[in-house]
């Protein structure tokens, strides 16, 4: 699960309430008191309904963009990229389910560096893509209105800067994995993220460095980029060609800025929380928990909404899902 959101390590942290993966440890701070009964059975079945739809829609995502040929462009394949980590992360929610379940950690050490590495790529990966996306928007939108196309544009160049995303976002939760170990709490081996000594200052360092390189840096950069891109588009005239142009990337236009807008929708609750815990010391009340745990299942749902967007305002992909099931029933 997410780190948490409190102003110290340990089990007062956001989403860290019970046994959770990669939480700080929480050796010397006192045990949280129990979580009130109508939230420790709503977490589990929240989490389990997230992971049911990311699966169904994230497959059929995946399964549409590798099966059928007209969705092979270049915008098509960072949405792939962004599905595959979705579908990456709800794969492995069922052990996040389990462990909260169990109030304990029976997986071994090494699944739960594995599963804190998953999880960190989830929080990373969406924007880094996003990041890309809206940048290539940029780019098509502006040479549309210049009428020119953009050179070096190519499914080939897409594939070389998804896989050097994929390995940046590899080096940005590489840390995470190292610090990641089980710790014995009162009796109960816990996957946590174990700092050396200051405790409170590495903890404080590990959210200041997800606030930063996973929301602050990315979001900043996509909100330059579509307001130059206004900006220049309002100083300039567009040409009847380069108006018809327009009009058919409108769409793809459109579908991009939904995911940014629904990936934001979801995220920045939880990088908000960051904030709160690095400036205040909230009393873990039940309204506290109850919120803290609304804000993180809110962070895991942007894994199953992309595929709704893609249904709802690509009408390619509902053409070739229908096409790629009709076949698949005929045969």
């Amino acid at each position: 699960m997410h780190n948490g959101s409190s102003s110290e390590p340990g089990p007062t942290n956001t989403s860290c309430w019970g046994p959770a993966p990669g939480c700080p440890n929480a050796s010397s701070p006192p045990p949280p008191p129990p979580l009130p009964p109508p939230l420790a059975v709503a977490v589990p079945v929240v989490y389990a309904v997230i992971c049911a739809v990311g699966l169904a829609g994230n497959s059929a995502v995946l399964y549409v963009l590798l099966r059928a040929p007209r969705t092979k462009t270049v915008t098509n394949l960072f949405i792939l990229n962004l599905a595959v980590a979705d579908e990456l992360f709800t794969l492995v929610l069922p052990i996040n389910i389990a462990d909260f379940l169990l109030q304990q950690w029976p997986f071994g050490e090494l699944m739960c560096k594995l599963i804190v590495a998953i999880d960190q790529y989830n929080t990373f990966s969406s924007l880094y893509f996003l990041t890309v996306m809206s940048a290539d928007r940029y780019l098509v939108v502006l040479a549309t209105a210049e009428s020119r196309r953009v050179a070096g544009r190519t499914y080939s160049a897409a594939r070389a800067v998804s896989l050097a995303v994929w390995g940046l976002v590899t080096l940005v939760v590489l840390p995470f994995a190292v610090f990641a170990r089980l710790d014995d709490e009162q009796g109960r081996l816990q996957c946590v993220l174990v700092f050396p000594q200051p405790e409170a200052f590495w903890w404080r360092a590990s959210r200041l460095y997800t606030l930063v390189l996973g929301f602050a840096i990315p979001v900043s950069t996509i909100c330059v980029l579509y307001s130059i891109l206004l900006c220049r588009l309002r100083a300039m005239r567009l040409d009847s060609h380069a108006r018809a142009l327009d009009r058919a990337k409108k769409r793809v236009t459109l579908l991009v800025v939904a995911i940014l807008a629904a990936c934001l929708l979801c995220w920045t609750p939880y990088h908000l929380s960051t904030v709160v815990a690095l400036t205040t010391d909230l009393p873990q009340t039940p309204l506290v928990i109850a919120v803290s745990y609304f804000i993180t299942s809110l962070s895991y749902a942007n894994s199953c909404l992309n595929p709704f967007l893609y249904a709802f305002l690509d009408d390619s992909f509902r053409k070739s899902l229908r096409q790629l099931l009709a076949c698949r029933a005929a045969a």
